[in-house]
């Protein structure tokens, strides 16, 4: 069992339990329907892994998608339709749809921040500020509308913060031991809070830099750096769409932001028996 489909049991569990006793009293085991899954608001679509998830758990349903993962669905559009049995289809319901508002949340959240910085070369990324459990998820859905995914976890990614300098001393120790104890192929970045960070930064040889809550005109004066200093620029910190046309007019590398996936919220979907 994979990790999308043991969090798709562990959220069935949740909400079915040991059944559905309202559906269960109704219907008969026999009894058959179609229900189609539409969007009441325009969006973009992320859910085929979902879908790919619960064929698992209920391999008689018959899925069909409409509409592909990084679509733009309007309001009414059908997305999915589903077919088998009626309680079945109602014991699914809740948690199919929780995933599918969930992602395609994020997904369209997402490709709001991508068209805002269309001809730039920045790229958006996520973070690891991601509902606990769902982070392969979530990231997958960062993807879906055009973002690009930053490390996964600790355990993929080199970046010196805030509480790594303090407890090793100084910028130029924790690089110097991060360099000594990783291999050559892991570029190490670090977070910064002002231009003598940076310069810290710099002369112990750091791949990149992550501009930590830097006002805008204190960006202006990182981004001078590059013409002596070959290495990337990261900014993050508050990213709103409105702050992004700012941003943009920067040459830096990256932006990432929280916010795509923590306050991504949900889209309005609706599932109906018909």
């Amino acid at each position: 069992m994979d990790f999308v489909e043991e969090i798709i049991k562990l959220t069935l569990k949740e909400d079915i339990g040991h059944g559905d006793i309202t559906s269960e009293s109704i219907f008969p085991e026999n009894h058959k329907s179609t229900a189609v899954v539409k969007a009441k608001q325009d969006l973009t679509v992320c859910g085929e892994r979902i879908v790919e998830g619960f064929k698992k758990f209920f391999p008689e349903i018959e899925f069909v998608i409409f509409k592909k993962d990084g679509e733009e669905v309007k309001k009414g559009d059908i997305i999915y339709s589903l077919s088998g049995k009626t309680i079945d289809l109602l014991k699914l319901e809740r948690s199919f749809l929780n995933f599918v508002q969930r992602l395609s949340g994020i997904a369209t959240t997402t490709k709001r921040f991508v068209k805002e910085l269309e001809g730039s070369g920045i790229k958006i990324l996520d973070t690891r500020k991601t509902t606990p459990g769902m982070r392969v998820l979530e990231k997958y859905a960062v993807k879906t509308g055009g973002g690009f995914n930053h490390r996964f976890g600790l355990y993929d990614g080199v970046l010196i913060k805030e509480n790594h300098i303090k407890a090793a001393g100084s910028i130029k120790k924790a690089v110097d031991l991060c360099r000594k104890n990783i291999h050559h192929l892991i570029k190490i970045e670090v977070e910064v809070e002002n231009l003598k960070q940076l310069e810290e930064a710099l002369k112990a040889k750091a791949d990149g830099v992550l501009l930590d809550n830097m006002e805008i005109e204190e960006m202006k004066k990182a981004c001078k750096f590059k013409k002596e200093n070959k290495f990337f620029i990261e900014v993050s910190g508050g990213i709103t769409l409105e702050k992004l046309k700012e941003l943009k007019k920067l040459n830096i590398d990256y932006i990432s932001s929280g916010a795509i996936t923590h306050s991504a919220g949900v889209v309005d979907l609706t599932m109906l028996i018909t």
